[in-house]
Formats: C-alpha cells, sequence, structure tokens
C-alpha cells in the first residue's frame, strides 16, 4: 500500500514550500506531492514575464491585506506570523538572495525564476520530500482508521496510477476546478471562480494608434457602481492596462463578470474636479494666448494623449489658446477630468492566471489554514477564496498559508 505521513495535493508554489517546510521541521515524516503535470512550478515559471515576482516590499500586515480584494481580513492574522521580511530570510537562507524593484515588486537578483524552481527542487530533494508528476487526483476519501490492518490514515487519494493513503492531506492546488468540485463532494461550498487580474479592450479613437502611452496618475471609475481605483495607466493596442486598470479588476471581478465584460468607465487623467480644471484651462488661455492649444500640452500630460483629447473636443489643431470659446473649454474640461470609455470584453494580464473564488473563506481556520469541516484537511494558496492584485501579493499568500500549515502540522 502507498502509505504516506502528509500528502500535499499540487505542485505549485505553495506545495513546495509547504512540503519544504513539513519535511524541515519533521524529517521522520513521510511527505509526497502529487502533481498533475510531467513537471511542477508552472506558474512560479512564467510569472514576472519569466522573473518571478517572489512578494512585495511592503513589511506593515494592516497596509500588506490592503491588496486583496478577497481575503483582506482574514490574512490580518496571518501575515502577523509570517510576513514578507519572513519570505525574504527564508530564501536568502536558501542562498536566494532577493532585490526591490522602485514599484516595491521583488525578484531574485539573477532575474531568472529558474533560480527559484532550483531552491525549490534542490530542497525538496535534500529534505526527501518524493515529488510524483502525472499523478491527476480523480477522488478524495475520508478514511476510518482500520486497527485490524494496523492502517492509520484518515485519508485516500485516488489518482490514475493508484490509491494513496495518508494521515494528513494539504490541499494546494490553486484555481483547479476539478479539484474544487472534488472539495464540493466532501462538503465544502466553493465561492464561484471568475478571472481577477485583466486589462480591459476598448475602442475608441481617443487612444487608437497611441499605445504605449502613459498616464502616470488617473482615478478610473465603473459607471454605475462603487468601484473606483487610482493609478498609473497604459494604453494599449486593444485598449487599457496597468495598476489603475488591474486594480479595477480586481476589485471589481464579480461585479464585471455579472456585466460580462461590457460596461462604461469614467476617467479623470488629471484627478481635479470638472470645475477646477476649467478655472485652470481659463488661466492658461490668459496666460498662453498666442500659443497652439495643440502643442502646448498640461497637466503633465503625454503629448499623444493630449492631441488625442484636444481633437475629442472639437479644437482645431491651428487654434490658439485666446481663440478658444466657452464650449472648447469645457468640452475639453470635460475630456481632462470625466472621459467616459466603453470597455468591451477583457483579456489575460500577460502570465498573470488569477482568479477571484474557491473554497469559502468561513470554512478555513485562518491560524492553521485547516478545513473547518475536516480534521487533518489543509489548503494553501489560491485554493481558497483569496486572491490579489499584480505586483508579487500572491505569492505572499501562497508562503504565508503554506508555512502556517507546516507549523500546524
Amino acid at each position: 500500500m502507498n502509505v504516506k505521513d502528509i500528502i500535499i495535493i499540487g505542485g505549485g508554489a505553495a506545495g513546495f514550500f509547504a512540503a519544504i517546510s513539513i519535511a524541515e521541521r519533521h524529517p521522520n515524516l513521510k511527505v509526497a506531492i502529487l502533481e498533475r503535470g510531467k513537471e511542477g512550478l508552472q506558474k512560479v515559471k512564467v510569472s514576472g514575464g519569466g522573473r518571478c515576482n517572489v512578494t512585495h516590499a511592503e513589511f506593515v500586515p494592516s497596509e500588506l491585506v490592503l491588496n486583496y480584494p478577497r481575503g483582506e481580513k482574514e490574512l490580518l492574522g496571518p501575515f502577523h506570523q509570517f510576513m514578507t521580511g519572513d519570505t525574504i530570510d527564508w530564501f536568502e537562507k536558501r542562498g536566494v538572495a532577493l532585490k526591490i524593484e522602485d514599484d516595491g515588486r521583488m525578484f531574485p537578483i539573477t532575474d531568472s525564476s529558474q533560480t527559484i524552481i532550483d531552491c525549490f527542487l534542490n530542497e525538496a530533494k535534500k529534505h526527501k520530500v518524493e515529488v510524483l508528476y502525472n499523478e491527476s487526483v480523480k477522488k478524495i476519501e475520508l478514511s476510518s482508521p482500520d486497527k485490524t490492518r494496523d492502517l492509520d490514515h484518515n485519508f485516500n487519494v485516488e489518482t490514475q496510477s493508484g490509491v494513496f493513503y495518508c494521515k494528513k492531506l494539504v490541499i494546494a492546488t490553486g484555481s483547479n476546478p476539478k479539484i474544487w468540485k472534488l472539495l464540493e463532494d466532501l462538503g465544502h461550498r466553493i465561492s464561484p471562480a471568475v478571472p481577477s487580474l485583466f486589462t480591459f479592450n476598448i475602442k475608441d479613437g481617443r487612444i487608437k494608434d497611441i499605445p504605449g502611452v502613459v498616464a502616470q496618475n488617473v482615478e478610473v471609475k465603473v459607471v454605475g457602481s462603487d468601484l473606483c481605483s487610482e493609478g498609473p495607466l497604459l494604453i494599449t493596442h486593444a485598449g487599457m492596462s496597468a495598476p489603475a486598470i488591474l486594480k479595477l479588476s480586481a476589485y471589481g471581478a464579480i461585479e464585471l463578470a455579472k456585466r460580462n465584460y461590457k460596461f462604461e468607465i469614467e476617467i479623470n487623467f488629471i484627478k481635479q474636479s470638472f470645475e477646477t480644471c476649467l478655472g485652470s484651462l481659463r488661466d492658461i488661455k490668459h496666460n498662453f494666448a498666442k500659443k497652439t492649444v495643440y502643442k502646448s500640452a498640461q497637466f503633465d500630460l503625454p503629448k499623444r494623449l493630449w492631441h488625442k483629447l484636444i481633437q475629442a473636443s472639437g479644437i482645431d489643431q491651428e487654434m490658439r489658446w485666446a481663440e478658444l470659446n466657452k464650449q472648447q473649454l469645457e468640452n475639453l474640461s470635460t475630456q481632462l477630468t470625466q472621459s467616459v470609455f466603453q470597455v468591451d470584453g477583457k483579456s489575460t494580464f500577460k502570465e498573470e492566471f488569477v482568479t477571484a473564488g474557491g473554497v469559502d473563506l468561513k470554512e478555513v481556520n485562518f491560524k492553521t489554514f485547516e478545513s473547518k469541516l475536516h480534521k487533518n484537511l489543509y489548503f494553501a494558496g489560491e485554493v481558497i477564496n483569496v486572491d490579489a492584485v499584480t505586483g508579487g501579493f500572491n505569492f505572499q499568500n501562497a508562503w504565508t498559508g503554506a508555512y502556517l500549515v507546516s507549523q500546524a502540522i
């Protein structure tokens, strides 16, 4: 019989981190990872454009949790136990130094995700973690210890190659619908899965032919909702991206799915009110009377975006500030502070496959990441209904959950 002390289902970031942490603390335990693919750590490989965005340089738990649209309240306690500083320390003790980039994202100094993968594979080997590939889990059953056969296990895990038995089971399968279905069969409630990090598809003359343009600090609202975010905005070939859009997609994941990704957004490119902007434009009209409006970009806006907004305001390329009438000034103020764009669909953000949804948070004990329904069943990573904005936060949730699981075990 294939009996293990601990089985971890899922050979990704959370799975490896949990397995290594458990095996390190308890060298006498038989620890095995069951991975459905022919190799593991695939998300680690592609994260951060192949550089692996390990975590984020935010060292205050109450600030860190603000980056989790789902899980903010629940992760506060766990982050007091294992935080970004602990993550940095964990990797550095194993020979992987990290660096902080200007936006707070943290990467290995090698700029290669292979460094993280090698670290995990070496640590797993060192601590005798058995990693079994091509093991797709078909069934999970609770079992009763069988004293007659001298067996002491709590779970039967069936794969295409046979049945594994274990005392404790860790689920670290990320957003895997098949595993969620098996957990539902065990009585767990699964919050429906919807995409979380995505860019907006927009066809609009005001952003046509200017991909690559970045407005550094904008405010974006979803019309007809309370959804709002701030930050840099990037114009792309397909529409809009960058933090202002990605944060909105994460916090609005459920609402925007309900709208079938067809909705309107209102953008304030300069974060001023319409009236304040109009006053500023009147001052500019007076002070730059003889200058051409088209050629004198204001409010630190990129020139190409300024040109598009001037055209949309009905202002001719040759017009001077002195020639603008009341209506044109109001049109320009509207374009700058209340530009409405129609969103028609979404695109995946780079390689970030982040999903909102998973095991209901009310059914998880966040001191141990153990199931409240079944003793000795644990969760780590995105299998639970926790997700974050881009920037290394989803990995930090994986490391923290996996660490607390290892502590509990």
